[in-house]
């Protein structure tokens, strides 16, 4: 199956933009940015729309969560929107007790620790989704010719807070499980990523040019861990959208020792950190993987001569790889001056290919 003939990817608006371009390893008319977490966070705009209503009631609202998702591309004259929503709402979705409580982050009603809690756990149905797609081609009708990337969890990711019940440092009990009860961490994790492939399906469907996988917590585990009993994993969560042909980026915190194993998932992009060079993380991926990174979030505070530089030094880092997406190592800082990141855009756009 592939995207239907009206998709941006399809009709024409998004399949030569700048972002698509650098993503599929050709080369833009200008050099392409965006900003993890850019929906939100930083933004007078979004806290005011924000205002009294839950992170995961912002989700659901198909128009608040296109607004959000809206505001940073508005401002910053970023090259794709984000998808705004999080990724628990597969969850919240297919039933599961979980909510975001402010301060701590996804919190389950209770932990997934045995062989019969995952048995118990519910299949997300294809309905479900539906908020999500109204949400999506509300945006792309906005967007006109920029792409929407659409996003998921990665299962391993997903599977910790599950098993946790909760945000962990150092996610003892799910890096356990596996081991521990490997046929029991396999069903979660299976479970995971059926679920989060779906989500990324219904987003891609409706309208979304481009797909990220984020892994948030990958970077607890080592690479033998990663490759058995990770890896499979978020190898079947993209098997849910590998036939709709629109390019698909990964992307892990502290994982600068993974970067093989996750591209060998099968994806086109590779998301790398702050805490790696992007010459580096080129020639570890034998120069066959477009980019996307890796300015450091926390030099958006520093002075402006001294991110300017950084910027700079993140881009000629970058110019060996087939393709390279300017981003952050990470999200965007809350307390950030978006002044700060509209200037950090221009900067990119007016630098010479």
């Amino acid at each position: 199956m592939t995207l239907n003939a009206s998709h941006p990817l399809m009709d024409g608006r998004t399949a030569d933009s700048a972002l698509i371009t650098a993503y599929r390893g050709g080369k833009p008319e200008r050099r392409p940015v965006w900003f993890m977490r850019q929906a939100g966070r930083s933004l007078p705009e979004y806290r005011e729309v924000r205002r009294g209503i839950g992170m995961l009631d912002s989700c659901l609202k198909p128009e608040l969560a296109a607004e959000i998702t809206l505001q940073p591309v508005r401002r910053h004259d970023v090259d794709a929107g984000i998808f705004f929503s999080d990724i628990v709402i597969p969850l919240k979705l297919a039933g599961v007790d979980v909510d975001i409580v402010p301060g701590v982050g996804p919190v389950l009603g209770a932990p997934v620790r045995t062989a019969a809690d995952v048995a118990k756990l519910p299949v997300l149905d294809d309905a479900a989704l539906e908020p999500i797609r109204d949400a999506v081609r509300l945006t792309v009708a906005e967007l006109g010719s920029k792409p929407l990337i659409g996003f998921a969890g990665a299962p391993f990711t997903l599977a910790a807070y599950m098993v946790e019940g909760k945000p962990s440092r150092d996610h003892l009990g799910p890096r356990t499980m596996m081991h521990a009860e490997p046929e029991t961490w396999r069903a979660l994790t299976d479970w995971a990523a059926d679920a989060s492939g779906k989500f990324l399906r219904a987003q891609l469907e409706a309208g979304a040019s481009a797909g990220q996988l984020f892994d948030s917590w990958a970077g607890s585990l080592g690479l033998a861990d990663y490759r058995r009993h990770v890896a499979p994993a978020s190898a079947r969560a993209l098997d849910h959208v590998r036939d709709l042909g629109a390019p698909l980026v990964h992307f892990g915190t502290g994982t600068s020792e993974l970067l093989v194993a996750m591209r060998d998932v099968g994806v086109d992009v590779i998301g790398v950190d702050y805490r790696l060079p992007l010459d580096e993380a080129n020639r570890r991926l034998g120069g066959t993987t477009p980019l996307q990174g890796n300015i450091d979030p926390a030099l958006l505070a520093a002075p402006w001569e001294v991110l300017e530089a950084h910027v700079r030094e993140v881009i000629a880092a970058g110019a060996a790889a087939p393709g390279h997406v300017l981003n952050l190592g990470h999200g965007v800082p809350p307390e950030t001056d978006p002044e700060v990141l509209t200037r950090v855009v221009e900067l990119i756009h007016r630098m010479e290919l």
